[in-house]
This record gives structure tokens, sequence and C-alpha cells, in this order.
């Protein structure tokens, strides 16, 4: 087995096992924390796949980003004393058809991943003088061809952030009164 297939295997259980742990521990900072390690399992599989550019953007807006900001207001938010009161109780049934769901999903999944062609495996990647980065590419595409869906994204964004400023704004002052 090559060096590249052992990294994919192996940063594919990182991730995989990262993510099941998200699913199955109860206590939320673990979670952000497995959370951490799914993305960066994520963001490795697309360096080995050549996807340079969404490898960053994987570690810069995800990583760095928004779990930063979940672990921040996850420990700004909790309280050791409280007790939980969004608690979901179901009934037999519904976990019942929830299981049959998820196996069926489980099953599916599986399927498409066993009849995929994946390049790192059929491929040598161990010649690495015929990587380019995709970058430059990404780059021309957004300010020639893609310029106005990126200045319409940046537009909106912009409306976004100054709405969720007004609407803080608002709350303050309703609280202030």
């Amino acid at each position: 087995m090559s060096l590249p297939a052992i990294a994919f295997y192996g940063f594919s259980a990182l991730a995989i096992g990262a993510a099941l742990t998200i699913l199955f521990t109860r206590n939320v900072m673990y979670a952000a924390l497995c959370l951490f390690l799914t993305l960066l399992g994520v963001a490795a599989l697309f360096v080995l796949q050549g996807a340079d550019f969404l490898a960053v953007t994987q570690l810069l807006v995800y990583v760095g980003g928004v779990l930063v900001l979940l672990i921040f207001g996850i420990m700004l938010t909790h309280r050791r004393d409280s007790t939980p009161q969004n608690v979901v109780r179901t009934t037999h049934l519904n976990q019942v058809w929830g299981g049959v769901v998820g196996l069926g999903m489980l099953a599916l999944l599986v399927w498409n991943i066993a009849n995929a062609r994946f390049g790192i495996i059929k491929n040598n990647m161990t010649d690495l003088s015929a990587h380019h980065s995709t970058l430059r590419r990404v780059g021309i595409g957004l300010m020639t061809d893609y310029v106005w869906a990126f200045e319409i994204i940046g537009i909106l964004l912009l409306v976004a952030l100054v709405g969720a400023s007004y609407l803080a704004a608002q709350q303050i002052n309703k609280q202030r009164d």
C-alpha cells in the first residue's frame, strides 16, 4: 500500500471517528473539539485530492472562524448549575423508524463509496512534480467569469451584518427599558 493511500485512510478514519464521537458524546465542549478534528480531517483530505484552495478555505473559514466562535459561545453561555430544559423524548416507535432510516442512508453511503472511483487510489500520486495549484485558476475565475456573483455575495454579507447589528441594538435597547 502506498503512502498517499495510507494517508487517505488515516485522515478518513480521523474524520469519521471524530464525527461519530460528536454524535455520541453528551458533553458539548467535547463535541466542539471533535468537530475541530473532523474539519481538520476533511481539510487534509482536500489537500490529498489536490484541492488546495478548498483546504485553505476549510481551515480559515470553518476551523479558524466558525469553530472558534462556537467554542467561545459555549464557554460564555454554559452554566453548570442549570438543568437541561430542551430535552427531546421520543417514543419507542420513533426510535425504530429513525434507526431504519439511518441504516438505509448508511447502506446507501457505503454502496456509493464502494462504487466510487477515487483518484488517489487509482492514480499514483507519488509524482508531486505534476501537481499544480488550483489557486491561480480559482482567483482568475473569481475575478473574470464570476465577478458579479462574487460582488453580490459580498453585498449580501454586508447587508446581513448590518441587519444583525441593528437587531442586536434593538434587543439591547429593549433590555435597558
